[in-house]
Order: structure tokens, then sequence, then C-alpha cells
């Protein structure tokens, strides 16, 4: 079995995305955290850091696609897998296609506003020109609870103001 399509490697990918979100949290930034990785080696980290920037597409996939792009020297990305502890939006998904990303894996999805299945699926959109393979749910109630956690510390501040 490619050890890239193994969940256990997965997870361990993945715990690596969540030490990027625990910088976002440290920041006071949404804590998502993602990684790009080529031929099992990260190419890429990054987290949110919209506020930091003051740009709306300061996301963490976003600036991880950018970091991979600069690393691999082309903005085809078709051998990377983008790993990121929240279901991209729709911007980092169609982002995620453009940059022609082999596979997307997820860790919480996001039923409100998810575009690799929860509300759309611009990752396997049939008119679209590629198609990334999703693999979701790897570490869940990890991913969740540190955008839980960022969400009650935020609003204890306001309550507390």
């Amino acid at each position: 079995m490619d050890a890239l399509i193994d969940n256990q490697n997965d997870a361990d990918l993945m715990r690596e995305a969540l030490r990027q979100a625990k910088k976002a949290f440290a920041a006071e930034e949404v804590p998502v955290g993602a990684l790009v990785v080529q031929n099992g080696r990260i190419i890429a980290r990054a987290y949110n850091q919209v506020e930091m920037l003051k740009d709306a597409t300061a996301h963490a996939e976003m600036l991880a696609i950018t970091q991979a792009e600069a690393a691999v020297g082309d903005w085809r990305l078709t051998d990377c897998d983008l790993f990121v502890t929240k279901e991209p939006c729709p911007m980092c998904a169609g982002a995620a296609v453009h940059a022609r990303i082999r596979r997307v894996v997820f860790g919480c999805a996001d039923e409100r506003g998810g575009a690799a299945g929860s509300i759309v699926n611009l990752l396997q959109m049939p008119t679209l020109n590629h198609h990334c393979n999703i693999n979701g749910g790897i570490l869940a109630n990890e991913c969740a609870a540190i955008l839980q956690d960022f969400f009650k510390t935020k609003r204890g501040k306001i309550d507390n103001a």
C-alpha cells in the first residue's frame, strides 16, 4: 500500500498541521493549519494569517499552496497532497483544483462553508478540468476541539468586556 494513502501516515501529517493550527491560535487567528506534502516530504507549512496580514485570502491552505509552488518551482502541484485541519472553504478548494493538487486530506468538516462535500464539492466538480482525491475526517475530534476552544475563548472575552 502506498504510504501516502495510509490513514496512519495521514494522521501523523495531520498532527503536524495541528501544530500549525496551534500557532494560529497563539496569534489570535482562527486556528487552521495546513501542509503540502510531496513524495512523503513536507514542502510547505502554514497557518491562518488573515488578521495579521489584513488579507482575506491569507488562509492556511492558500499560504501553503503558494509556498509549495515556490518550493517546486511551478504552479502545478500534481504530485502533492494538501493536509488541512478544517475542510477547505470554496476559495481554498478552488485554489487546490487550480494548482492541480492530487489529494486533499482534512480534519473536521465545515458544515456551514465546506467545499469538499459539506455544502458543495468543488474538489470533484465534474465540469472542472482537475479533480482532487479527498480523505476527510482525519483526527476530526482534535481538529474540531481547537476551533471550539478558540471560539469559546473569543466569546469569553466578549462576555467579560
